[in-house]
């Protein structure tokens, strides 16, 4: 699994929410989930995204906004909403029974129609994804993108069998796009191992390691899977990813197990093994030195949070 599908496999969309709105101007939809990542896409009509810092970023059609929570934030038709007392919405998918989404039985031409999905914190793993974005991120959808999440949208609006776990996946599927594509933007302000997957060096021997973790690497190793000299490909790999090679084999091997401390009931002996380690002994001690606990204080502590963030 590649660094990015491994990241996100902690993040789900869980009960999407579909707003087709017809809204008379002026007009606010709040986003109350206290969600740590939010994912609006607006595929007609333009918005004003009023977040909780005072910042106001204008969204047009065809544009997707990845805003991270917990903080309650706003769409609005115009900036100076405050001043103007707006028909007001509420988008709340798991802080109360009701989400509280205004969904108009026809919209028009002129509707305001958006996409929304909501990503509660999974998994360790996760935390890396949200620490590599800003606050928040617009970006423009390729075309046809929107049409076809338009006709999933209303494909679950119509409460077809399977609509909703359809529309989960679909927000899966376009928060990865998305992603994808502001990596690519930012270019050298992406995250090291991302630039490091393109690098005709480095990205050899990080796709190897992603794929066989467990194995027995050394620089020697992975400079052989980069076709290049032991010097050159730590000189390189430290150049590009920011870190020697075997810290970051480390680093991966100690993010693995911390997912799997926390997602499965495996012993340490068990999740040591199968994240490359000989024995509990050297894998507990890396843990701790890296961590700054055992793995079992780790997963006693992490299990206590996910618990939490599942009973909001």
């Amino acid at each position: 699994m590649d660094p990015l599908s491994s990241l996100l496999s902690g993040i789900r969309a869980e009960g999407s929410v579909v707003t087709s709105a017809v809204l008379s101007t002026p007009w606010s939809i709040r986003f109350a989930d206290q969600a740590e990542l939010t994912m609006i896409t607006l595929l007609r009509g333009e918005g004003v995204l009023h977040l909780p810092d005072g910042d106001i970023r204008r969204m047009r059609p065809g544009e997707t906004a990845l805003v991270r929570g917990p903080a309650p934030f706003l769409l609005a038709d115009r900036a100076d909403v405050v001043d103007h007392p707006a028909t007001s919405f509420e988008v709340a998918c798991f802080l109360c029974e009701d989400d509280g989404a205004y969904v108009a039985p026809s919209p028009h031409a002129d509707a305001t129609t958006l996409v929304v999905g909501v990503y509660r914190t999974v998994g360790h793993w996760s935390n890396r994804v949200l620490d590599t974005l800003p606050a928040v991120l617009i970006i423009e959808e390729q075309p046809g993108v929107c049409d076809w999440m338009e006709s999933v949208a209303c494909d679950a609006a119509n409460l077809r069998p399977g609509s909703q776990a359809l529309m989960d996946r679909m927000l899966d599927w376009a928060l990865v796009c998305t992603l994808r594509t502001w990596f690519e933007r930012v270019g050298t302000e992406a995250p090291a191992w991302y630039r490091g997957l393109a690098d005709p060096v480095v990205g050899p021997a990080l796709d190897a390691v992603h794929r066989r973790l467990t194995e027995r690497w050394t620089v020697a190793r992975m400079a052989a899977e980069a076709g290049v000299s032991r010097a050159l490909f730590a000189r390189r790999f430290r150049e590009v990813v920011g870190r020697p090679p075997l810290t970051y084999v480390t680093e991966q091997r100690l993010e693995e197990a911390s997912d799997l401390l926390v997602s499965t009931e495996l012993g340490v002996a068990q999740i040591a093994k199968t994240v490359g380690y000989a024995d509990s002994f050297g894998f507990s001690a890396a843990f701790k030195r890296v961590r700054g606990s055992s793995p079992t204080a780790f997963r006693r502590a992490l299990s206590s949070t996910s618990r939490d963030l599942n009973d909001r």
